[in-house]
């Protein structure tokens, strides 16, 4: 859609136009948010560890679900801040809770998928590297 003064206009909507919305929407916040960066690298390193190391068909479903949710949560939270951003440009004690909620939200998500990283790679470290 485009913003027209005070109102949208429709566009014509194409399967291609919509994926390449979505893609600039994630290039967006790729460009103006550096959590998304520390997640793309940590996406990195999480699939490097998942073929070094050999995981289970399971285990590795497991953490490109866990890590499709992380980048998700990471676009709503940007999602919620320009929202709020566009609604209450000033100041307002309940634009910041509606912000911090958002990014609490991919923190709460972010926290459970580093203990779900630990528990399926910490053995495999630890017998990679001769420990157990």
């Amino acid at each position: 859609m485009i913003l027209k003064g005070n109102r949208y206009k429709k566009e014509k909507k194409t399967a291609l136009g919509t994926v390449k919305n979505a893609w600039d929407g994630i290039v967006y916040t790729f460009n103006t948010e550096i959590n998304l960066r520390i997640h793309l690298l940590a996406t990195v390193v999480v699939l490097l560890g998942c073929y070094i190391l050999e995981v289970s068909l399971m285990e590795l479903i497991i953490c490109l679900l866990l890590i499709g949710m992380v980048i998700a949560f990471e676009l709503l939270n940007t999602v919620t801040e320009v929202i709020v951003d566009m609604v209450e440009p000033k100041y307002n004690p309940l634009a910041k809770i509606a912000k911090d909620t958002a990014a609490g939200a991919v923190l709460v998500v972010s926290i459970t998928s580093a203990i779900i990283g630990i528990i399926i790679f910490l053995p495999k470290v630890l017998s990679f590297i001769g420990v157990i």
